[in-house]
């Protein structure tokens, strides 16, 4: 069984239903968020980071998806979720569907991409999990981890594990990659103490 189609709580299987994917989904398209493009700092650091074509383990609705213009593929275990994102007109699948299309190309990736999915696993399956997709990474690839910091990790239930800068270093290094850069964004490290949309963002390649 894949790391992604496990159906606990540790392993993330409360973020595999419907009721999850459609609360992202109002939450997405909210007034608010719209009106102030909340989104806006965020497209501009996945973009800068300049990942080439990314595999985008755990891609949810689809956010990063439509921040990489089409230079990317997501996979996630939510089927309502991988519904949403490819009704926007984005490339996305389930996990199996994945393993078995014509995307699923060993050393075809320039960057695997795990935004805001550690925070729901635990550690060991986190690093099971990326392990399993590490063949589709072109030698000399790209490791992207981002992980909400304290406020953001508050706000929702299905954060299981916080994961700091320490853990992920620990993580991507155990893997075999070397870290190349480490920073807080949009906001200075203290800042996520309280803002819950600050995070850690670790930029690592294979060795």
């Amino acid at each position: 069984m894949s790391a992604e189609q496990s159906g606990d709580t540790e392993h993330g299987g409360s973020t595999a239903g419907e009721e999850y994917a459609q609360r992202l989904h109002r939450l997405d398209r909210s007034k608010w968020r719209r009106a102030l493009n909340v989104q806006a700092p965020y497209r501009w650091n996945i973009r800068r980071l300049k990942l080439g074509r990314t595999l985008d383990i755990g891609s949810g609705l689809g956010r990063n998806l439509a921040h990489l213009d089409g230079n990317g593929i997501g996979v996630d275990h939510n089927a309502e979720s991988i519904a949403i994102a490819n009704a926007r007109g984005l490339t996305s699948y389930t996990v199996d569907d994945f393993l078995g299309s014509e995307d699923a190309i060993e050393s075809s990736f320039d960057s695997l991409l795990l935004a805001h999915v550690l925070e729901h696993v635990s550690d060991d399956y986190g690093r099971e999990l990326i392990s399993e997709y590490l063949r589709f990474l072109k030698p000399g690839g790209t490791l992207c981890l981002i992980c909400p910091q304290e406020a953001g990790f508050k706000t929702d239930a299905t954060h299981v594990n916080f994961v700091d800068f320490d853990k992920l270093v620990r993580l991507s290094t155990g893997l075999g990659f070397s870290v190349q850069r480490r920073y807080s964004f949009p906001f200075p490290r203290f800042v996520g103490k309280v803002f819950p949309y600050n995070e850690f963002v670790i930029v690592s390649t294979k060795a």
